[in-house]
């Protein structure tokens, strides 16, 4: 069997010959600390990005088999995106840059971390209306054939799914007002929250339906949204799923009907609160299940939401700084969870820079050894 024919297999509960080893990646920091350790090149570390050729050989020569991340990816966000700009640079080496969302944030050299989020570019009408809105129409630029066929191509030749990545209905507002200026917008102009969630979500909608009228077969539909952190979700889930649920269904029937019922949805941190919006609107299968200190797993919402519900992710990435002892106990934890099926192991994020490379690779060996 291929990856791809496993990945299917184990997400509807059919017969497979071994679990295909999952990942999303590593943090540019793990990559320098390889690099100068000697288990990555200059090149690799400095053309890496999720799913390419300098991520395929990486991942092969740990013992991964297929990133997440992967999927095909038209775009979905702000076209074109903003200009990145140094607004202001400090005695201290630290600057003020307009990211490409047009938010203006701290940088320090060295910084690995989130940026703070110093002032946002879209704060009312008159902006979203001057500087958003153009940015979010539907046009034939947004999908690129060439491009297309490369990544299918190269799909064909690992033997990987296709993945159709169907946007952010939530994460990119998020991301382009902040989490306190889209918490505020809800109270101040509704009409103007509702208007960018509609926006984006029949931007998202029509780009979807462009890829599938291709006639290309898909294995799984996918969103992403980060919009959880440690206690919870970080918009009023009641709110949620009035505002947004409705367009999760539409856009998950559209894949339907195109035979794709597999739709899975990146969100890191506790997301058990919007769980039941996600699934109810038609998407089935949870990512990357961050493990977190709330300890999170597909155990509890099989048991509450039965085998519709899949997951892909789980495994305590933290392990893979420690020892052997802790690996083995960490895949040891996930043979329950594996049994259930419809599941597939994955480090719960990107791979960390405390990350030893040779846990990853015993990682690997014995996670192939255990599951085939």
């Amino acid at each position: 069997m291929t990856n791809r024919e496993r990945i299917r297999a184990i997400l509807h509960y059919e017969d497979y010959d071994a679990i295909p080893l999952v990942h999303l990646g590593f943090w540019n920091e793990t990559l320098t600390k390889w690099r100068e350790q000697g288990h990555v090149t200059a090149e690799e570390e400095e053309g890496w990005a999720g799913g390419n050729e300098y991520d395929f050989l990486i991942a092969k020569r740990l013992g991964l088999d297929y990133n997440w991340f992967d999927d095909f990816q038209p775009e979905t966000d702000l076209f074109p995106k903003f200009d990145v700009k140094v607004v202001r640079d400090f005695a201290d080496g630290t600057r003020h840059v307009r990211n490409s969302y047009g938010v203006v944030e701290l940088h320090r050299e060295g910084a690995g971390s989130i940026p703070a989020e110093i002032s946002h570019m879209l704060v009312d009408r008159a902006s979203w209306e001057k500087e958003y809105l153009p940015r979010l129409q539907y046009s034939e630029g947004r999908f690129d054939p060439a491009a297309f066929e490369a990544w299918k191509s190269r799909a064909d030749r690992r033997g990987t799914p296709y993945g159709l990545r169907c946007g952010s209905l939530f994460g990119n507002m998020r991301n382009w007002l902040g989490i306190v200026g889209v918490s505020y917008l809800y109270a101040d102009d509704e009409a103007l929250y509702d208007e960018i969630i509609n926006t984006v979500a029949d931007l998202d909608y029509r780009v979807a339906e462009r890829l599938l009228q291709t006639g290309v077969k898909f294995d799984y539909g996918h969103f992403w949204e980060d919009i959880c952190f440690k206690n919870g979700p970080l918009v009023v889930p009641e709110v949620f799923r009035e505002k947004v649920g409705p367009h999760y269904r539409r856009i998950t029937s559209l894949l339907k009907r195109y035979g794709i019922d597999v739709v899975s949805l990146d969100c890191d941190g506790c997301i058990d609160s919007l769980v039941p919006i996600w699934f109810e609107n038609g998407v089935n299968t949870m990512f990357p299940i961050e493990y977190g200190t709330w300890q999170a797993s597909i155990a509890p919402w099989r048991e509450k939401y039965g085998r519709g519900l899949r997951g892909v992710g789980g495994m305590n990435k933290n392990v893979l700084s420690r020892d052997y002892r802790a690996v083995d106990d960490e895949i040891e934890r996930l043979r329950p969870l594996v049994a259930l099926g419809g599941y597939l192991p994955c480090p719960d994020h990107l791979i960390a820079p405390d990350a030893k490379w040779e846990n990853v690779q015993y990682y690997c060996d014995r996670m192939h050894k255990a599951f085939g």
